[in-house]
């Protein structure tokens, strides 16, 4: 007999996750409750990777992270001028550092530094999760749903009381959705659960509380009116069935029924879609034209990540200048690729041909098809916004690929652990923690 194994790294690791859903839904820069979750992420790992264990961690998947840590602190290295100059306009050389003779590729190394803890908090948390066993990280699971149940709560919470309700001073950032202070990002976070809870019904033998929060989910992303929102959320859900249920046992009277019931969210969709006003000329239709011509004039070193909105400025045209002022491009690959220059775009691209080839290997385990689908989704939302600029997303985009990128197959690691035993002479297989 064997001592049962401890779960402590999960628990911790799963504290860290549900901290991060819970307060990590700003996007501003210097929030102290993004500090406080980098720091807890930063301890849980520490404690994690102190222990042993016999779970790999894949090579590829080992250096992406260490090469974008390693772009960062290329940033805020000083360099001779003469390497910098030529490569980007005179105005975005940056300041010299001790000697007129040195430059920082970054042109606000404050900024980048920031941005540098956030990513390495979110590289760590991912590391670590892929080191726990596969029951381990299938048990962190249940941390992310109560994250998205108090989101959800407040979320619902809000819309009861009204159309357009802000709460202040609970956290540094005004709370307009859920305990996001961006609609389109608690939109994001309810989105990509869906997966999950689908997988949950159709795997876990959960069918009805799943379709309960299935219902839950879409009326939350009507009521939240995120016009990406609501069409990923709808699609989502669509493909989430299809991709997942060829495994499943349900019957076809139960995706019968949830395919009528995705009828009906079609029609709330369409009247939602339409009522809302795109404005054609300032947009980000717009931001994305803009930021492309910044990227040609600076791609190949960029201007520092977390040096957007600085940088932008430059390029913004005069009839574009409004009160309300344009901090993100509203892109996530087209930013980075302005902020981390050519070198950023070829990690980009490196890792999503990782992620395809990931797709490969999971075809059987329907746990990482569950978030390899959230993945994709969330990559889709950031075409048009900047989910992952907000720690709880970034917490949550770190689970989800610890889940794709993992070793072991959960699905099957779920299956109790048997152990052999000698029985007055005979060899008995029983559970690992019960008596022959």
């Amino acid at each position: 007999m064997s001592a049962r194994r401890s779960d402590w790294e999960k628990y911790l690791l799963g504290s860290v996750l549900f901290t991060a859903l819970l307060i990590g839904g700003g996007t501003a820069s210097g929030l102290y409750t993004d500090t406080v979750i980098e720091i807890s992420a930063f301890i849980s790992v520490a404690l994690a990777f102190s222990r042993p264990t016999d779970q790999a961690i894949p090579g590829s998947v080992l250096w992406l992270p260490f090469l974008v840590l390693a772009l960062f602190s290329l940033q805020i290295v000083p360099l001779p001028a003469s390497l910098i100059a030529g490569l980007r306009p005179e105005a975005l050389l940056g300041r010299p550092w001790l000697i007129d003779e040195t430059r920082f590729i970054s042109i606000g190394v404050g900024r980048t530094i920031e941005c540098l803890l956030y990513v390495a908090a979110s590289a760590a948390f991912f590391l670590a999760v892929v080191r726990l066993r596969p029951d381990q990280v299938y048990g962190m699971l249940p941390f992310f749903f109560m994250g998205v149940i108090c989101n959800g709560l407040a979320g619902a919470i809000q819309y009861s009381l009204s159309d357009n309700i802000s709460i202040e001073g609970l956290l540094p950032f005004t709370i307009n959705a859920g305990l996001f202070a961006n609609r389109n990002h608690f939109a994001a976070l309810l989105f990509v659960s869906i997966p999950f809870v689908i997988y949950y019904g159709l795997f876990r033998g959960h069918l009805l509380s799943s379709a309960i929060g299935l219902v839950a989910l879409l009326l939350l992303l009507l009521a939240a009116g995120s016009r990406a929102g609501v069409l990923i959320g709808l699609a989502i859900t669509v493909i989430s069935i299809c991709f997942l249920s060829a495994r499943s046992r349900t019957s076809g009277f139960g995706v019968f029924a949830l395919f009528i019931g995705l009828s009906v969210y079609t029609i709330g969709a369409w009247t939602t879609i339409n009522a809302k006003q795109i404005d054609p000329t300032f947009g980000r239709a717009e931001f994305a034209r803009t930021t492309f011509d910044a990227i040609k004039e600076n791609w190949v070193t960029g201007v520092g990540f977390g040096n957007f909105q600085k940088a932008y400025q430059m390029y913004e045209k005069e009839e574009m200048i409004f009160s309300a002022y344009v901090n993100h491009a509203h892109n996530e690959y087209l930013e980075i690729a302005f902020e981390g220059g050519v070198v950023a775009a070829v990690l980009m691209a490196l890792y999503l041909f990782l992620l395809l080839f990931a797709l490969a290997g999971i075809r059987r385990d329907s746990f990482q098809k569950a978030a390899f689908l959230s993945t994709a989704f969330l990559l889709v939302h950031s075409l048009v916004d900047y989910p992952l600029r907000t720690a709880a997303l970034a917490m949550t985009f770190a689970y989800m690929n610890a889940i794709i990128f993992h070793r072991g197959n959960v699905e099957r690691m779920q299956k109790p652990e048997l152990l052999e035993v000698d029985h007055n002479g005979d060899k008995l297989f029983v559970p690992v923690g019960s008596s022959p």
